[in-house]
């Protein structure tokens, strides 16, 4: 009898057509005194209703046998009880509803990260000589292949396994103990992502003479050695909440190092590479004269740098915004300051050129923007609009000195990777102590400048052995013979504009 009580109960505290009856109720009501009354009396109404349910569900039943005498009756075993029937579930239950948000919210993000894969791609075609379209396109294509699965094997591990002493995790190898339905997996496909565009921005730095071989070789082991390795100091703590790892911080982390999306993790890590990649490949042929004066390679097609810059941006949303990990209000003002940032970026950095040449560079235009997003990728979520104004002009600023700075001292930098990653990446870590809203301390910059310096020496010397590595084994530039036919031909025996001739040779 209690248990058909509550179940009537239930049905009524959760009957949709009885709500959907008050509600047009509600919203027929007018100023008249005659409709007020008549609400009145369907609330008393109501009222009563609730009061008369409640004295029958409080009222306890009496057993038909109690007006029968005891010893006319049989012996019984004890009554048992049956359980109640449960109350329909709440329609709309919030946590759940929010969570699994969260799930799709990372989903579409991380998807958006992807695509990024294909602005380098178009940046970097763009910016370089048709005779090596083929070559780059397939090392950004192959790049995030072995980036994937090693990551899948072992860097995910250590970059949110059980952690030792902070520095680098230990468990969670494969995933295969993982099921089907758990919350890793959309945190997983997050993650590598963002290993992702770190590993790919080698390409740009070290294009139109690196060997193919060698090149995927750097890919697996950057994903295994490096951007794992400084992802936990930073953020080793993030995949508890996923069901991964213990929680433990990693030793920046635990200091208070705050890198929101990765101006250093990612960006400062990738670029750290790149200037190590640069340094063991060397020049182009024909970048420096004799004299060691620089020589103008200019990109075959410029849309498609301009095209890749607006995939990458439209990327930065997912980047920045995803980093929240929930599908909140506060992502409002990350794809603001993402919009904001690079705006600001790209006009100081043309502005600053054209004072010192005398024209508006468009490269230098597209790769300032592009330095405005990394700088704005730490501190995004601490930071107002206004602050990254000034955030993204003093990065497109820096993207324009640092341009012209890496050309005087013979670095080539074939896309102006370094410029926009390292030397942006460093700003906009700094920035996070430097224009937080709750007010500049002098401790946290200490640690910010302690975190990025800590990442990009340890990104830079573990690259310079992995190249040492990678020379031993096999040969890691193209002679100037390949270099002069292009790579597309030496490398892949393909042409990628086969209508038109694109080497230098007849």
């Amino acid at each position: 009898m209690e248990g058909k009580l509550d179940s009537i109960i239930g049905k009524i505290e959760y009957n949709e057509r009885l709500d959907t009856k008050l509600d047009g109720i509600i919203t027929r009501l007018d100023s008249g005194d005659r409709v007020s009354s008549k609400l009145d009396n369907i609330l008393s109404a109501l009222k009563e209703h609730d009061q008369k349910l409640e004295k029958i569900a409080t009222t306890p039943a009496t057993p038909a046998a109690a007006a029968v005498p005891v010893a006319a009756t049989a012996p019984t075993p004890a009554a048992t009880v049956a359980p109640a029937a449960p109350a329909p579930p709440a329609s709309g239950d919030l946590g759940v509803v929010q969570l699994n948000l969260n799930d799709v919210w990372i989903v579409v993000t991380a998807s958006m990260v992807f695509f990024m894969q294909a602005g380098f791609v178009m940046l970097e075609i763009g910016a370089c000589r048709a005779k090596n379209t083929i070559n780059i396109v397939m090392k950004s294509f192959l790049d995030f292949c072995i980036c994937a699965i090693v990551f899948l094997l072992v860097g995910f591990a250590f970059m949110f396994g059980k952690s030792w002493n902070g520095v680098i995790g230990t468990d969670s190898f494969w995933l295969s103990s993982f099921p089907g339905d758990h919350r890793v997996w959309v945190f997983w496909f997050f993650q590598v992502g963002f290993a992702g565009v770190s590993c790919t921005i080698m390409s740009g730095a070290v294009a139109e003479r690196t060997k193919f071989l060698g090149y995927l070789m750097y890919c697996a082991l950057f994903t295994a050695l490096i951007y794992p390795v400084i992802g936990h100091w930073a953020w080793g703590s993030f995949g508890g909440a996923f069901g991964v790892g213990d929680g433990t911080k990693g030793w920046l982390e635990a200091m208070g190092f705050v890198d929101y999306a990765g101006s250093s993790v990612v960006h400062a890590c990738g670029g750290s590479c790149a200037l190590a990649g640069i340094l063991a490949v060397g020049p182009r042929a024909g970048r420096f004269g004799p004299d060691g004066s620089p020589r103008l390679i200019a990109g075959h097609n410029i849309p498609l740098v301009t095209l890749g810059v607006f995939l990458l941006w439209f990327g930065w949303f997912g980047f920045n915004a995803g980093s929240s990990l929930s599908g909140s209000s506060m992502i409002g003002r990350l794809v603001v300051n993402t919009t904001i940032s690079p705006s600001a970026a790209g006009i100081a950095a043309m502005i600053s050129m054209w004072f010192i040449q005398g024209k508006p560079d468009v490269n230098i235009a597209m790769n300032g923007a592009l330095g405005g997003a990394v700088a704005i990728t730490a501190c995004c979520g601490n930071v107002s609009p206004g602050a990254a104004i000034v955030i993204g002009a003093f990065g497109g600023m820096i993207t324009t000195v640092a341009t012209i700075a890496l050309e005087r001292w013979k670095i080539d930098d074939a896309v102006g990777a370094v410029p926009v990653h390292l030397a942006c990446g460093w700003w906009g870590t700094l920035c996070v102590a430097l224009f937080d809203e709750k007010g500049f301390s002098i401790q946290r910059l200490g640690v910010q400048a302690l975190g990025t310096l800590s990442i990009s020496v340890y990104s830079f010397v573990v690259c310079t052995a992995v190249f040492a590595f990678i020379k031993f084994c096999v040969r890691i530039r193209a002679t100037e013979e390949e270099q002069i036919n292009g790579l597309d031909f030496t490398e892949h025996a393909a042409n990628a504009y086969p209508d038109f001739q694109t080497t230098e040779q007849a």
